[in-house]
């Protein structure tokens, strides 16, 4: 009995000492990696503003008419097709392999990443930065680390550099401290979780805060506030969340084939012109919302809840689904988080405006969770994104049982992430 309470005792903590050090590394580190991705940003829309409306206007052409997006997005699938055949490294590894843990890759890669993540951004596909820009800060930290800092653990860079880019993304720390005690579940951990993720949530930290200060970002979309929810507010959400889960999970489950269907044509100059042309069409059927990472757009979409109707919202939460689906699979370099986002904000405006008695905040919140559920796999990341785009405290416990029932449709079933040979991880 003694030696089983031994055993169960907890580790004892680290001390101050042993923290301490790592300080400095994570604010720099937190610091370096919110000013690439800011830097990637801007000018990814310098080169948007050009693409889409100095250039349209320059030849008289609509800016988001059929023609124009249909020769923007094929456009862009030749030119991020040529920087992965020919940029060294290939632009990183295959994008559907990827997920937000990122490799270290050698230092000769990272130009080809960085231009293509540029020119899809500005180009239009259904993609966000987070996936490339957390494996760049990663391999940059990573190397400047091991040099400068070479007694420092080989497994501390990589820590630092995913949570401060999580934390810039999202212009907060609570999210790259949720994804980092979801990714230490498990795990045999020396000392208290706290003493875990300090260096990691002090580089979130500085990373939010940088972002913060430089190009205040906010992903509130000011809709109506909802008071204090009822017993209708709560089956909402979790009829809403579910039925999202559930659309998501038609996307992943259909995402092996569909890059299966890619992958046979073989070459990047084939593959991404082709993905960029079927994402054409798909923006032709679902207006140019339904262009780019999303994250502008549900601000257009949730400044005017009414401005369209159930059939039109629910369009857009199919085609971006699709476009998110295809610009995943022929070879674009980019993350899922944030198309995905547009996708649940789309679906839970169609249901606002199908049962007008659901309220706005509630609709958007679960479908938002539900379709996160179902692409990421990252509950604490989907729960806290959900909630933050309404900034509504008292939603969390609807949300929190929402997600229940979400997470038992998706759980156990596969992931929008394959394997080198293209099969599906569970």
């Amino acid at each position: 009995m003694a030696q089983d309470t031994a055993q169960q005792a907890p580790a004892p903590a680290t001390p101050a000492r042993a923290l301490l050090p790592l300080i400095l590394p994570a604010l720099v580190v937190g610091v370096g990696a919110s000013l690439l991705l800011v830097g990637v940003s801007v000018a990814a829309e310098e080169l948007q503003h050009l693409l889409w409306r100095n250039l349209p206007d320059a030849l008289g052409v609509g800016r988001y008419s059929v023609l124009w997006m249909l020769v923007m997005l094929t456009a862009t699938g030749v030119a991020v097709g040529l920087v992965v055949w020919k940029a060294p490294g290939h632009a990183g590894p295959e994008p559907a392999t990827m997920g937000l843990d990122a490799p270290v890759l050698p230092l000769a890669v990272l130009p080809g990443l960085l231009l293509a993540t540029a020119l899809m951004l500005a180009g239009g596909p259904s993609l966000g930065p987070e996936n490339p820009i957390i494996a760049v800060n990663v391999a940059l930290a990573f190397w400047l680390g091991r040099r400068l800092l070479p007694r420092m653990p080989r497994g501390l860079w990589p820590a630092l550099a995913e949570a401060a880019t999580i934390g810039a993304l999202f212009g907060t720390p609570v999210a790259a401290a949720l994804v980092i005690s979801e990714a230490l579940a498990g795990r045999q951990l020396r000392g208290a979780l706290w003493d875990n993720v300090f260096g990691p949530l002090l580089a979130a930290a500085a990373g939010a805060l940088t972002t913060t200060l430089v190009a205040h970002p906010s992903f509130d979309l000011h809709l109506p506030p909802i008071g204090r929810p009822g017993w209708g507010d709560l089956l909402a959400a979790l009829v809403i969340a579910s039925a999202a889960a559930l659309l998501g999970m038609a996307a992943v489950l259909a995402f092996p084939y569909v890059h299966g269907a890619f992958v046979r044509l073989r070459h990047p100059m084939v593959a991404l012109p082709v993905g960029g042309l079927v994402l054409g069409l798909l923006a032709a059927v679902g207006g140019h919302l339904t262009l780019f990472k999303g994250l502008d757009e549900i601000g257009e979409l949730a400044a005017d809840p009414e401005g369209w109707s159930a059939g039109e919202f629910a369009t857009m939460t199919v085609v971006k689904l699709a476009a998110l689906l295809v610009a995943a699979s022929c070879g674009f370099r980019g993350g899922r988080i944030f198309p995905a986002v547009f996708v649940g904000v789309a679906f839970g405006l169609c249901a606002h405006a199908l049962v007008d008695a659901v309220h706005p905040a509630v609709a958007v919140s679960a479908g938002v969770l539900g379709t996160l559920l179902a692409i990421t796999r990252q509950g604490w990341v989907s729960l806290f994104t959900a909630a933050v785009l309404v900034s509504s405290p008292t939603i969390l416990a609807l949300l929190c049982m929402a997600s229940l029932p979400a997470w038992l449709l998706v759980t156990g079933r596969p992931q929008m992430q394959l394997r080198e040979d293209g099969t599906p991880i569970h």
